[in-house]
């Protein structure tokens, strides 16, 4: 039997993926060489906001077409969790509408039979009547890094962001599961990942903020060549936790700052301001010169003024961060954001979107541009690709270099050119 698996959303629905992929490898299947050719095809959506939400319906209606005749179609990950049967009902193309846990495989095998009679779908409860994904093992790894989820859920009360209402509460997964994994991947790179990863370690009873987190990036770091987090909230990111990251040799700081404006924050129910951050932010230059620094702003949120706006351009100009996303307000049902008054008028919205995007990319092409005529150690994601310490994975721009070294090795390059967001370099031997 052979399945599909479509992934959209964010890196922690990506490592879902590889563990559910391991999961049905286990069971017999093999994966397909596209959509057309599975058995089964599975998508794990992606509820953060409208525009994912949307960009999910989408994709389950492009594979529902393109499906052969007897094929099943399941819908599993965050849109699944979050509304479970109205998403059945608005979706009769799916055979399958489950969250992740148990459920996932206690469906009736009824509606996951063709014709012929062949079992097709997922493996019977009977043989596992029940599973934790987040501590399900990872099928081989491909590539020379890969994605670490080290926890599930969130305990913030963030105003905007409804993932707790279906991803439940944080929960840590032991120390030793992580390093087991870790171990057993065998790649060069690791990127940490989870909902709050510096309170890793918090529900777990383990110690004052921090120190879980410390803990576990020195042993990565002690068991592959780079590791790298995503993402940390600004009231996590302690001098301790400065200089453990830095001290791993990949000085990346990617900072979940949403907005400078206090006021704004307030509302967002968020920690910190304009002058925080920047405090935050010289504490790492002055210790890291070579930091590369990366964080993401909601543009639009009830409240937001001109004065707010006019506050986050003038902390972009000064902070020069070398990556920023920028994102308009979704108006989530069930978060504190939706009872609001004072909603930004959508055009409103793109405007001042498209000023804080035009701002950041002039200074990204400028940081890149600076980096003409150094030295630095990349990694080859595959033949002609690699990235420094200065670019995560799929996320930033790469480093463009010779096409005669694999994936997996390491090299030290002498940047030639910028263009735009990504680099182009040459061998130093």
């Amino acid at each position: 039997m052979k399945y599909w698996l479509e992934t959209l959303g964010c890196p922690k629905n990506q490592v879902d993926s590889d563990k559910l992929s391991g999961l049905l490898e286990a069971d017999g299947y093999v994966r397909a060489d596209g959509p057309g050719g599975a058995d089964l095809v599975v998508v794990n959506t992606c509820a953060f906001i409208e525009a994912a939400r949307q960009e999910s319906v989408d994709v389950i209606l492009e594979l529902a077409a393109l499906r052969r005749d007897g094929a099943r179609l399941a819908v599993t990950g965050c849109m699944a969790e979050r509304y479970g049967d109205e998403l059945a009902r608005a979706l009769p193309e799916a055979d399958v509408v489950a969250g992740f846990g148990s459920s996932f495989y206690q469906r009736p095998a009824g509606r996951l039979t063709p014709p012929a009679g062949q079992p097709v779908g997922f493996p019977s409860s009977a043989r596992r009547p029940s599973f934790d994904l987040l501590n399900l093992p990872r099928p081989p790894h491909l590539s020379p890094w890969a994605y670490v989820k080290v926890a599930e859920g969130c305990d913030r009360k963030c105003g905007f962001c409804a993932i707790p209402s279906f991803r439940g509460s944080q929960r840590s997964r032991s120390f030793e599961s992580l390093i087991a994994e870790v171990e057993a991947l065998g790649v060069e790179e690791v990127v940490l990942v989870a909902q709050d990863l510096a309170s890793y370690g918090r529900d777990r009873g383990q110690g004052r903020p921090g120190r879980p987190i410390e803990t576990l990036v020195r042993a990565v770091a002690e068991r592959v060549s780079r590791v790298r987090l995503l993402y940390l909230y600004p009231s996590e990111l302690t001098n301790g936790l400065i200089d453990v990251i830095g001290g791993t040799g990949c000085a990346y700081f990617d900072l979940s700052l949403q907005h400078v404006s206090r006021p704004l924050l307030r509302k967002m129910r968020r920690w910190g301001d304009g002058q925080r951050f920047m405090e935050r932010l010289a504490r790492i230059k002055s210790q890291f010169p070579g930091a590369a620094l990366r964080s993401s702003f909601i543009v639009g949120y009830p409240g937001e003024v001109e004065e707010d706006h006019e506050a986050l351009l003038k902390f972009l100009a000064e902070a020069q961060l070398d990556w920023a996303g920028f994102f308009a307000f979704s108006n989530e049902e069930g978060t504190y954001a939706a009872t609001l008054p004072g909603h930004v008028p959508p055009h409103l919205v793109a405007e001042r979107l498209g000023e804080c995007q035009e701002l950041q990319d002039q200074i990204t092409a400028r940081q890149r541009l600076s980096l003409v005529g150094e030295k630095t150690r990349v990694l080859v994601d595959r033949p002609g690709v690699a990235r420094s310490h200065r670019e995560a994975p799929e996320i930033d721009g790469i480093v463009t270099v010779p096409g005669d070294r694999p994936a997996g090795t390491w090299a030290d390059v002498v940047v030639t050119g910028a263009f735009g967001t990504d680099l182009q370099a040459e061998w130093l031997a």
